[in-house]
Formats: C-alpha cells, structure tokens, sequence
C-alpha cells in the first residue's frame, strides 16, 4: 500500500511542480538555519571525555583573605602551590593532576628551521593517563620523574612532524631555550573539545604542542602563562610561597562515595589550614565533576543559544507557512479524494495517502536542508572565532536533520490531511 501511495504522491508533485517546490524550499530553509546553529550548540556542548567525565572533579578552596569576602561565594577557581602541593601528595585521590599552562622557545636542531614559540603545559605524570590521552610513540613520565624534576618531555604529533619529520623521536632532544629534555612519548592527534582543563588558555583552544614535568618547568624557570590571582599586595615573583592561585587541580575518584570522602576531606583540610593560620576565611570547599564545572564555567557561547532559538523559531514560521500551502494543496484535490471515498476508500486510507505525501516533501527539504547545512557550516568555520573550526556535521546530526525534516513535515501535513479527509463524497461527485 505505501508503494501505491507513494506513486500517487509522485503523480500530485508533477500536477503542482511550483505549490510543491515552495514547500520543499520553505521546509528546506527552516532545516537548514535550525542544523546549522543546532550542529554548533552540539558541538560546542558536548562531553570531552565521554564514559569518563562522571569521574573527574575539580577542588575548590578558599585561601583568600577578608578583603572583598562575601559569605555564601564562590571560592577561587585555581589553586595555590603550597595547597596544590598538599592535596597532590596527600594521594587521597585515585588520581590527581597539578598543572598550568606556559610557552617555550623552541630551538630546532635543522639548520634551515628559525627558532619558535609553541604553548606548553606544565604539568604532573598522571596527566596522560587520567585524562585518556593517545600516545603515538613513548609513554609518559613517571613521579619520580615529577619528584627528581627529571628533563623530560612530551610532544605532540604535529611537533613531532614539523622538528622529526613523523620518526618515533622518543630519546631524542628537545632543545627549550637553554635548556635540553629528552622526549620521552609523542601525542597522537588530540584536542578534547572544549579545552576542559584549562578553561583559562581558551574555552576551545588547540592542544599544548609541549608537555613538561611542572616541578621541572619551575627548575628551569620556564615561561609561564594563564590566568592569577594574589592578594595581599603579593606579586608572582616567589610563587611558590606567595597567595595566589595559579594551578589547576583535578582529581580523578572512580565511585560516588569516593566522592564523597574527599569533599570531607577538603573540608578538613579547609578547616586545619584555619588553625594553623593560613586560610581566614570560613570554611568554602566545592567538588564539580567535568560536566558541571563547564557549566558552571557557562563554556557554550551565549550567542550560540539565542541563534539556536532564533533559528528553530524560523523553522516553526516555515513550517506554518507549509501548513498553508499544504492545505490548499489538499482542498484543490478535493474532487479526486471524493471519487476516492465513493468508491470505498476509508478516511484513515486517505489520512495515511496524504501523509506519506508529507513526508515524501519533509525528504525533499531534508536533503536541500542538508546542502544549506552544509554552506552554513562552512560559513561558520571562516569566523574568526576559536570554535569555528569545530563547526561538522557528524553522523548523528546527519540522522538528526532527515528525522527532523521527516518530522516536521508529517506534524505540518496533519491538519491539511485531517481537513481533507472531511470532505463530503456526495458534494464533490455532485459538482464533479
């Protein structure tokens, strides 16, 4: 029956080529404007670490002093050195990572290659492993590599391409400013979107291209860079002694109670660095896994949420507007669908008819919805925006537009349907 169907639909589309064109094209642009700013939204708020997130946390603690306190605030975002220090050792995690973010001159052994700045992220061994980090060649570093301040290094594939051209370049040197590290492991393509464990460095920043132990960037005094806080008239000249937050902590605890456990544990913490003088104020801990610390961050553009809606709102526009040109495409068709019921055709025969009709145009708008998808896309990706580059269509959204195009044009073919199939068999065979 859908075959037939689907044949008198085919045969209606010829008879009305310029009413059918306009419904494809009006079900086409509302699909098109929706995926695009949906393709974005999607994008933009999806899980970096997927299966993985729910189990990744970051500290918050209050070291600060009395001046501008609130009661009820939010504590800073980062880390101290002398607190990060304590939790990291304390070891009260499965895992835990201390990091921040920096950048080296690279100085490359090839005569015909000028030195360079890279961005590096200074951090402890725990990094690869607890954030599912791909290793194209080498391994990471160990702690005692973090506790020897060993000359250690992890570069990414693209560096690796550029100093190396592609070898397994594990044991070879890497030449930062005056200093020397030996790569030990070279990053497979990596870049976790959005950019989650430091959300300072840019909400959708690339990868760092060099990763180095942080107690040996401190040896060396590598360039650092990121966002810092002091107080007190402190400055970042000693900081590892100075109050200000500068590092990044996440811990990794593998099962709610765990969970649990060490938010009490920070709390005590908390309360212990009370009496012994160094945090004034009253005790302000928090424990957000991944997923509610980006939104707590708000990560995903504000923009991007009010074109998301204005868009799906210019899809319901098209949609009424189809609902209009449906409808008179149904009524005109009145005299064929009266013969139709006289002789014998249910009105549930000529609902399912009109319907499949529906859909048949909710297919045609998918694919020209796609093709404007496609455009916007790609007219979104030439911004000069971080994210813009992530703007693709994946295989999901791929399925989501057809099954939206489908579904909006069924839900539009409702109405003109049902109001067809009132139609009075007597009256139409009489004026026939």
């Amino acid at each position: 029956m859908f075959t037939y169907y689907l044949e008198l639909a085919l045969r209606s589309f010829k008879r009305n080529k310029a009413l059918t064109a306009l419904m494809v094209l009006a079900i086409a642009l509302g699909i098109g404007a929706s995926m695009t700013t949906l393709t974005v939204l999607h994008v933009l708020s999806g899980d970096p670490l997927p299966g993985k997130s729910q189990t990744l946390f970051v500290p918050q603690l209050d070291p600060q002093n009395m001046e501008n306190y609130r009661a009820g605030g939010e504590p800073p975002d980062q880390v101290t050195w002398i607190d990060g220090m304590n939790l990291l050792r304390s070891k009260r995690a499965d895992h835990q990572v201390l990091m921040t973010a920096g950048t080296v001159a690279v100085q490359p052994s090839q005569s015909n290659l000028d030195p360079f700045y890279v961005d590096a992220r200074y951090t402890t061994a725990d990094f690869f492993g607890m954030f599912d980090v791909p290793l194209l060649f080498g391994h990471g570093w160990s702690a005692i590599d973090d506790d020897n301040k060993a000359r250690v290094a992890v570069i990414t594939r693209s560096l690796n391409d550029k100093l190396f051209g592609g070898k397994d370049s594990t044991g070879q040197m890497l030449q930062l400013g005056d200093s020397g590290l030996r790569i030990v492991g070279v990053l497979d393509r990596w870049r976790p979107n959005p950019h989650f464990y430091d959300l300072a460095t840019g909400s959708y920043a690339e990868s760092e291209d060099v990763f180095v132990p942080l107690t040996t960037a401190r040896d060396l005094k590598l360039g650092r860079n990121g966002s810092m806080d002091c107080w007190g008239g402190h400055t970042e000249d000693h900081l590892e002694t100075a109050p200000c937050t500068w590092l990044q902590l996440w811990v990794q605890l593998d099962s709610s109670d765990k969970a649990a456990t060490y938010k009490q544990y920070l709390k005590h913490y908390s309360q212990e660095q009370m009496t012994l003088g160094r945090f004034v104020r009253p005790s302000n801990v928090r424990l957000r896994d991944l997923m509610g610390w980006l939104d707590y961050q708000s990560v995903v553009p504000s923009d991007v949420q009010l074109q998301t809606w204005l868009a799906f709102g210019f899809l319901l526009v098209c949609l009424v507007n189809t609902v209009g040109l449906m409808l008179a495409k149904f009524m005109r068709r009145a005299g064929e669908l009266g013969v139709r019921r006289a002789l014998g055709a249910s009105k549930r025969s000529l609902f399912a008819q009109l319907l499949v009709e529906s859909a048949v145009i909710g297919l045609g708008g998918g694919i020209g919805g796609l093709v404007l998808a496609f455009f916007g896309l790609w007219e979104v990706r030439q911004r000069p925006s971080s994210y813009a580059t992530l703007a693709h269509l994946d295989m999901s959204m791929l399925l989501t537009t057809f099954l939206l195009a489908l579904g909006a044009s069924i839900v539009a073919g409702l109405l003109p349907a049902w109001r067809a199939c009132q139609i009075t068999p007597a009256l139409q065979l009489k004026s026939n």
